[in-house]
This record gives C-alpha cells, structure tokens and sequence, in this order.
C-alpha cells in the first residue's frame, strides 16, 4: 500500500483511507455489525490505515463501530473523528443538530470519543463545522490543550473557509482539512488547496466518488429511500442527475481506455492532484473496497489528465451540494 504525508505533520497514512459513516449512517438503514467489522478487518489486511467517523454519525455508534473493530490493530492504524455538533437535543440528524464548538463542550466530546474509540489518545481530531458563536482562536486553543495533555495528537478543520483556516492554524498548527473535493466539486481549487499548500497542511477529500455518482452506478431514474439523505440533496434530484450524466460519460470513456472503472478514474485524478491528498472514500462492500484500492495502480499521464480538465471545464455541474441550511454550514 502506497502511504502519503499530511502536510509537514508528519502524520503518515495509506495513500487512500476509509470513510466509515455510511456504515452507521445518512446511506440508508445502518448496515450489519458484524459484517462492518470484517470489513474493517479487511481493510487493515489489504493496507488501509487511515479511518474516518465522527460521533454525530449515528449519533455514536458510528465511533462505536470503528472502536469496536479497530481495538485489534491499534498501533496500526490512524482513526480521525470530528466534533461539532450539539447532540443534546432530541433530533441528533447533523441538519437539525445545532453547531457547538465552545471548549468546555470540545473537552466533552472528546472524552466520550476517546471512550467510544477505545483509545487512550485520538490521532486527528477535526472541527466537523465551524461554529460562527465561537471564535476559533478558542477552538484551536482547546484542541492545543487536549494536545498537550495527551489526548488528541493532530488537529483538523472540515469544510472551513481561507481565513478560518489561518487563524486556527497560527494558534495550533492544522495537519489536515477535510472537505467535498471530487471531479463534481471542485470549489476547493480556487483558494483552499493554494492555501494549505502554503501552510503545508494536508488535505483528506470526502465524498471522492459524488456520494456514489462518479461511479456511473445512478442515472435519472434512481431513487433513494428516505432514511439516504441523498434523497434531500438538490444535487440528486431526478433533473440534477440526468443533466449531471454529461461527466460520468467523460469518465466512462478513459476508463474504457485504460481497462478500469470510472470509479478508479475519478479517485486517480483527485489521487493526481497533490502528493499530501488523501481521499476517503466511504463503502460498505468488500468488492467496492477493492475496486477503490485498485485506483492506486491507475497510472494517469500529463495527457490523460489534461483531456480530463479540458472535457471537465465544459461540463457545467447542476444543482446545489446540499440543502441551503446545510450548505450555509459550509467555508465559513
């Protein structure tokens, strides 16, 4: 398995990790336990060290899951976790779920995560979204201090703006950003990756694969069963989808080129991009898991990846990532 550095951290991880919410969570029904925690094992068995999950996943038992799993290949492996989200009400849904980054509520969170995860400390913890109540100064403040008791190791930021990023990173240094970074998202060129570049913090991209769409597995005709909160996403709305096909069929044809699937070839573009990107993507099927590792061996030339910007800069993506109060979560 091909490893990659976040940033100047140092923290070394598998060139691709594990995303693990759709385990638990927002794919639908959650999925078996026991079926999880063999592919967790068998992710570990094929390289994989680097794992995703947040306590609003579920809420908890997504970190329960992972804990659970992982407890045997501990000095292996890298789990990243987030906190955020308010989950003292009675709707835990990330959407409904309020924003609280105060520190006594961080100090908290973090050791419910330590005890769900059963590790003495957390080897990335993220800010899943930025709380506009709280400066960040005093985020960044509280993580350093959980880094300094030995409780947390890395600090990360999710779906955090230019600025964020910078004042949280001159109080204690970011090892990662984890945003929406794919071949139908790609907001974060613009000025985010510049930035991390500069700062020499790395980048973890969720949603690789358009929460499923890139795999060329969905047409108009899809449809989602309401506990999938793709069926609330403007951008997989019936219309959205047929008018978005435009990019699966780019990927399509150099997939047919090279003998993989366009899942591959959209993790070897964003794998492309940077040397200190990591991507995440999420599956719940042994077969999936194999097929994403495979795009490590996809070898994509200069002229591959310049047919591929040029098609992608004619395709305009339809529709909103996610719903307005959503969204407005997004690069504070």
């Amino acid at each position: 398995m091909q490893k990659r550095k976040l940033g100047k951290s140092n923290l070394e991880v598998s060139a691709l990790g594990l995303g693990c919410m759709g385990m638990s969570f927002s794919y639908g029904p959650p999925k078996d336990i026991q079926e999880m925690t063999s592919l967790l094992g068998a992710a570990v068995e094929r390289g994989i060290t680097f794992f995703d999950t947040a306590e609003v996943y579920g809420p908890f038992t997504n970190e329960e899951l992972v804990g659970e799993a992982l407890a045997p290949f501990h000095k292996q492996v890298v789990i990243a976790t987030k906190f955020g989200f308010d989950l003292s009400g009675s709707d835990k849904r990330p959407g409904a779920a309020g924003l609280n980054s105060r520190p006594e509520h961080i100090k908290q969170a973090v050791e419910g995560s330590l005890k769900r995860l059963k590790v003495g400390t957390i080897d990335l913890l993220y800010q899943h979204r930025v709380d506009p109540n709280v400066p960040i100064e005093d985020v960044a403040g509280a993580v350093k201090e959980l880094i300094q008791q030995g409780k947390v190791r890395h600090f990360g930021l999710s779906e955090a703006g230019v600025q964020t990023i910078r004042r949280a990173h001159a109080v204690q240094p970011l090892t990662a950003l984890q945003s929406e970074y794919s071949l139908w998202t790609r907001t974060p060129e613009k000025e985010v990756i510049p930035t991390l570049e500069e700062l020499g913090i790395g980048f973890v991209p969720y949603s690789p694969l358009g929460k499923g769409f890139l795999t060329g597995k969905m047409d108009e005709k899809t449809t989602f069963d309401s506990s999938d909160f793709r069926s609330n996403l403007p951008r997989f709305t019936p219309e959205a989808l047929k008018a978005n096909q435009a990019l699966i069929d780019l990927l399509g044809k150099i997939a047919q080129r090279k003998k993989v699937t366009p899942a591959q070839i959209a993790l070897a573009w964003l794998l492309a991009q940077k040397p200190w990107l990591v991507p995440i993507p999420g599956t719940t099927k042994l077969h999936r898991l194999d097929e994403n590792i495979g795009s490590l061996a996809v070898e994509l030339t200069p002229d591959d990846l310049r047919d591929i910007e040029s098609a992608a800069s004619k395709i305009t993506v339809h529709g909103a990532r996610y719903p307005e109060k959503l969204e407005q979560m997004t690069g504070r």
